[in-house]
C-alpha cells in the first residue's frame, strides 16, 4: 500500500480515506449551521490494524477546523482521539453527558454498520 488519500466527500457527507484508490473506511458527518457532527467512522475489515483511522481522524479533523466549523464528535472513535490529540484551531462542542451515549445524548441514536469501528 502506497498511496493514502483522505477527501471530503459532500455528497456522500463523509470523509473517505483510499489506500491505492480503494476506498478503505470513511468518517461520516452532518453539517448543521456553524458546526460538522461527526457520527460515525469505519475502516473496512481488509484494512484493519494499519493505522488508517488515525491517519482519517487526523485528516477530518484538520479540515473541518480549518474550515472554521466547530466540530462535535458524537462517534467515539471521533471523540477518543480529541481527548489525546492537539488540532491547531480546532473549536470543540462537546456532546452533553448523559446516561446513554454520546451519540445518543444528541438524539441521533446509536450508529451501526457492517465494518469494524476504528481500528
Amino acid at each position: 500500500m502506497t498511496g493514502i488519500t483522505v477527501t471530503r466527500n459532500d455528497e456522500e457527507s463523509r470523509y473517505e480515506i483510499r489506500a491505492d484508490d480503494v476506498l478503505a473506511g470513511f468518517a461520516a458527518f452532518d453539517l448543521r449551521p456553524g458546526s460538522i457532527r461527526f457520527i460515525h467512522t469505519e475502516i473496512d475489515d481488509a484494512f484493519q490494524g494499519q493505522g488508517l483511522a488515525g491517519k482519517l481522524a487526523s485528516a477530518a479533523l484538520t479540515d473541518a477546523a480549518a474550515s472554521g466549523e466547530a466540530i462535535v464528535p458524537l462517534c467515539p472513535y471521533i471523540a477518543r482521539y480529541l481527548e489525546t490529540h492537539e488540532i491547531d484551531g480546532a473549536e470543540i462542542r462537546w456532546p452533553r453527558a448523559s446516561t446513554g451515549s454520546a451519540t445518543q445524548a444528541e438524539g441521533s441514536g446509536p450508529s451501526t454498520g457492517s465494518g469494524t469501528q476504528g481500528e
